[in-house]
């Protein structure tokens, strides 16, 4: 079972060295900015996500990081749908081998009273923020397991652990999310397998206009913030396991 590659000598792009990441939503915001760091410390990355433009434009920045080794992969899917999580988990190891590292953080937020929203609103955020993590956790758990290890890293919020006006459905999501990390957690970790959770608060990307009012993006999380977070939970020493991290901006928005 490939993990980081560690020791004083061990060059930065070589930390994940023997790697393989699959980010969900990772063709743009800080889906793109974590493929982009995994990339540039040596493990070899695939990223989807729904809109071809985007993914093709994130593959540009995929090849780049990986320094023109070839070890990325853009695939299109739509990981609410089971057939296509289970396509893009088989296409991803086929081309780039099986995969040691799931970043769940394709998400979406509706916000507003949850008495006004409809019940399709409620299945889409439920689909995409809860669903596609049990789908693509499910799908590379069989390969983790028989390697006896892997890293499972789920991109919640802090609204997965408080609760705001106009924040019903995304909340309820986002607390289901913390809900299924947790027991994931102990269900896989006695097969070596680390399900970690990291909650942010807002971060500056187009997420972050979506309906929750204005804020000063300078004084918010950015990406490569949350990039660095997942960095840090998939090269941790192979004895330990760093189950939650929360983040907050250094000065309230």
């Amino acid at each position: 079972m490939a993990r980081a590659t560690r020791g004083e000598n061990v060059p930065e792009t070589a930390r994940l060295a023997g790697a393989v990441a699959l980010v969900t939503g990772g063709s743009r915001g800080i889906g793109r900015a974590i493929a982009i760091k995994l990339a540039s410390l040596g493990a070899a990355v695939a990223i989807c996500g729904r809109d071809e433009k985007s993914l093709r434009e994130s593959e540009g920045f995929l090849r780049a990081a990986s320094n023109g080794d070839g070890r990325f992969a853009a695939v299109k899917a739509d990981v609410t749908q089971e057939d296509q999580v289970e396509e893009l988990v088989s296409t991803v190891a086929g081309s780039l081998g099986n995969i040691t590292i799931l970043v769940n953080n394709a998400g979406i937020g509706l916000f507003g009273p949850a008495h006004e929203k409809s019940s399709a609103d409620w299945d889409r955020v439920m689909a995409t923020n809860l669903k596609s993590v049990f789908l693509a956790s499910r799908a590379v758990a069989p390969s983790m397991i028989q390697r006896g290890g892997g890293d499972i890293i789920n991109i919640s919020s802090l609204a997965g652990k408080n609760t705001f006006a106009g924040g019903g459905i995304y909340c309820a999501s986002k607390w289901g999310l913390q809900g299924l990390s947790g027991c994931m957690a102990e269900d896989l970790r006695g097969y070596g397998i680390r399900v970690s959770v990291i909650c942010p608060g807002t971060v500056a990307t187009e997420f972050s206009g979506s309906g929750r009012g204005s804020k000063d993006p300078a004084k918010m999380l950015q990406a490569e913030d949350v990039a660095h977070a997942v960095a840090m939970v998939a090269a941790q020493g192979p004895t330990s396991f760093i189950s939650e991290v929360q983040m907050r901006p250094v000065k309230k928005p």
